[in-house]
């Protein structure tokens, strides 16, 4: 009987400090509150965006906190572009506070974790390091209905559901273009920059590749949302 009385108050006491310290976290450290494009990013962030991945109206909810200016996008219904690879919970992402190259298919959560960390980690690393913003991506595309590295064999690729994206360039406001191929090694400042660039993706992306990973890899970087934090 003494033993379930202190359990009983144990469990009084633990529900009492977490109902205190519920309610002093700060909401990008809660992991059950929903998301804003503007949260700081925190540990829980990822967490967060995969919780999105089957949960279309609450990642369009949280993709609807960015302005219409900053964000152009295109809610798709689910459909198989090419047999064997259906999406589902995509977008089409035409433009954000930068310009692409090309609009591309996503689904919701690499478009929303792509808009956090182009604001968080790419403009903020291109002004440290280059003094001018990021104007236009250039990218190879995210969605490609093919195995890892085009095998005939083996798992499906994360292109295959639009789950990542291939960027190979980055223009900035002031005309310089950036390029992994050319600039990845330089000594200077747009090496620093590119850097910068995945070391700050690996905070939202579960897997990010560039080209320290592999020479499939030394013109672009890959972000992917699957893995949970394979930062090469």
């Amino acid at each position: 009987m003494r033993s379930l009385l202190i359990l009983v108050v144990l469990m009084v006491v633990a529900a009492a400090a977490w109902w205190q310290l519920e309610a002093r976290l700060p909401s990008h450290w809660h992991p059950w509150k929903p998301l804003s494009v503007g949260d700081p990013l925190t540990p829980v962030t990822r967490w967060k965006l995969q919780r999105l991945s089957d949960d279309r109206e609450a990642c369009l909810a949280v993709l609807g906190t960015a302005s219409e200016k900053s964000l152009r996008m295109t809610p798709l219904d689910d459909h198989e572009p090419v047999p064997g690879c259906p999406l589902s919970n995509v977008v089409r992402l035409h433009g954000s506070d930068v310009e692409f190259n090309a609009s591309f298919v996503a689904r919701c959560p690499l478009a929303l974790a792509w808009v956090m960390f182009e604001r968080q980690r790419l403009q903020p690393a291109a002004v440290a390091h280059l003094g001018s913003r990021v104007a236009r991506v250039e990218h190879y595309g995210s969605y490609a209905c093919r195995n890892v590295y085009g095998r005939e064999e083996g798992r499906r690729s994360e292109h295959a559901t639009a789950e990542a994206l291939d960027v190979a360039a980055f223009r900035l406001e002031d005309g310089r273009r950036i390029t992994l191929l050319e600039h990845w090694g330089d000594a200077g400042a747009r090496g620093a920059f590119l850097h910068e660039v995945r070391d700050g993706a690996c905070d939202l992306f579960g897997t990010v590749l560039g080209p320290e990973y592999n020479q499939a890899h030394a013109d672009h970087f890959h972000f992917g949302m699957r893995g949970f934090h394979l930062c090469r």
